[in-house]
């Protein structure tokens, strides 16, 4: 039994920014923001937007990319939905704080009337960590398919007014549909998800939070909206603590199935910061074009990240039936994890 990646999309706002267009703004230039972070770009949502509407998007042209392959469904969309058993969606920026899930909205955006839906939130690697509940879920009962999102609105909670932070972050969604085969998980022809590592070190919330609307710090009646709601990062602390996450589990992931880097096709890294993929992979002594990046378009889109630069590397024809590849991510819990998925 396997658990394979059968279908993906994306979706991201069609106004662009670039660095350009924000140095108009604040005190920064595009050569600034490309030398520390590799970004030239992000994508913004306007105001009518929500997560689960980007989200719905992104599933959208993954489930019809999986219409396209499976003539079974006779070209129906909604037949596609219907055959979804299961919905996780990995974000930090929700429609509605707590309840309802962001993957209760789309189920029903999609008419997926037979899905569970559950949202997971561990920040940027929350689509490491949702493939992850997926394929757990899969592998139990009757479940058969699942839809695995990753989306962000994520200028939605940024600060305008610091420059250190405002200019990492973007909007969009990533999704994948798996599904549970026959195929091998081990040995000659294996496929699908191989092996996950998930963590967390609890110890640096402090680095990268948002203090306001919890139940430790609630929005009060009358109060003055300010930047307890937006986005708080120490820049120093997480970069350290990235360059050491994607730096060790690279290495766990691939002793632990007994595989070299020469045996992957392409590294996905969460596109957080090219300077970190950079320095990991100068450590690990793997080369840069082992890497896929494509920060410099979409900036950070959080647990979106992975997702969007799948599709988009798939459908390039970047990735072939049979290709090995590893998922790498960290974010805000402090969290880290990744995946060797044969392709």
């Amino acid at each position: 039994m396997a658990i394979e990646i059968i279908a993906t999309g994306r979706s991201v706002p069609a106004h662009r920014v670039t660095n350009d267009e924000l140095a108009k703004k604040l005190d920064t230039s595009d050569e600034w923001i490309r030398s520390h972070t590799g970004i030239g770009n992000r994508h913004i949502a306007d105001d009518e937007t929500a997560t689960s509407d980007l989200a719905a998007a992104a599933s959208l042209a993954a489930l019809q990319q999986l219409v396209d392959r499976d003539p079974s469904f006779e070209g129906s969309l909604p037949a596609a939905a219907e055959s979804l058993d299961l919905i996780v969606v990995a974000t930090a920026t929700p429609d509605f704080q707590g309840f309802p899930s962001t993957a209760c909205i789309i189920q029903d955006k999609l008419g997926a009337k037979n899905a569970g839906a559950m949202d997971v939130m561990a920040g940027c690697t929350g689509f490491v960590y949702a493939l992850e509940t997926a394929a757990g879920i899969l592998s139990f009962g009757k479940r058969k398919r699942a839809l695995v999102v990753g989306a962000e609105i994520l200028t939605r909670i940024t600060d305008w007014s610091d420059r250190g932070t405002c200019v990492l972050f973007g909007d969009g969604a990533g999704a994948v549909i798996v599904e549970r085969t026959d195929a091998p998980m081990e040995g000659t022809g294996r496929r699908g998800l191989i092996h996950s590592i998930l963590g967390a070190d609890g110890s640096g919330a402090e680095y990268l939070i948002v203090r306001g609307g919890g139940t430790r710090n609630p929005l009060k009646v009358g109060e003055v909206i300010n930047n307890k709601s937006c986005l708080e990062m120490n820049g120093r602390a997480v970069y350290s603590f990235a360059v050491k996450a994607v730096t060790e589990t690279i290495e766990r992931l691939l002793t632990d199935v007994g595989v070299g880097v020469e045996d992957l096709a392409r590294i996905i890294p969460h596109q957080a910061n090219a300077r970190i993929v950079q320095a990991a992979g100068k450590r690990l002594g793997i080369p840069e074009e082992k890497f896929y990046l494509n920060i410099e378009e979409y900036a950070n889109t959080s647990a979106a990240s992975i997702p969007i630069a799948m599709d988009e590397l798939s459908r390039a024809g970047g990735l072939k039936k049979g290709d090995m590849i590893l998922t790498v991510g960290f974010g805000a819990g402090l969290t880290y994890g990744g995946n060797i998925i044969v392709w």
